[in-house]
């Protein structure tokens, strides 16, 4: 059983994964640290000197200084200004999401054609070869099609 878990662990899907996790974890934080640090301070500004992360609704009627005087105090709160900040992170996330997908799917090839290697007889409509000159199932002499050899 210990062979066979470290076989399954040991494949690359598990490893892209795992690796994937780990850098996505640490993409959320640093975006995460971006919509609080960088994005919402000047928001803020813009409307009043609002500081998102300390607005918030006490719902037993007292009012607090702030969320964590309330947290303190067990009130219960609606803390939608930090809700907005993980909506803007999340879009944000969900933004570069997009664009890497997008670029990876550009970046793909497209699967060539391969050219065709037979043709269909116009008499008894089988497979042979572009170059045949007589259809080796009906034996009729074959016209020669455009850039092959009478």
């Amino acid at each position: 059983m210990l062979k066979d878990f470290k076989a399954f662990v040991m494949k690359g899907n598990v490893l892209d994964l795992a690796v994937a996790v780990i850098i996505g974890a640490a993409f959320g934080a640093i975006v995460v640290s971006f919509v609080n640090d960088i994005v919402m301070p000047p928001i803020g500004m813009a409307l009043g000197h609002v500081d998102f992360k300390e607005m918030f609704i006490s719902l037993n009627g007292q009012t607090y200084a702030t969320l964590a005087a309330a947290k303190a105090a067990a009130a219960p709160v609606i803390a939608y200004g930090q809700f907005l900040n993980t909506v803007v992170t999340f879009l944000i996330i969900a933004f570069v999401i997009f664009l890497v997908v997008r670029t990876a799917s550009k970046l793909q090839r497209k699967p060539e054609v391969a050219a065709p290697s037979t043709r269909d007889c116009p008499y008894c409509f089988t497979a042979i070869p572009i170059p045949a000159t007589r259809c080796p199932h009906c034996t009729s002499q074959l016209v020669a099609q455009k850039g092959q050899p009478a």
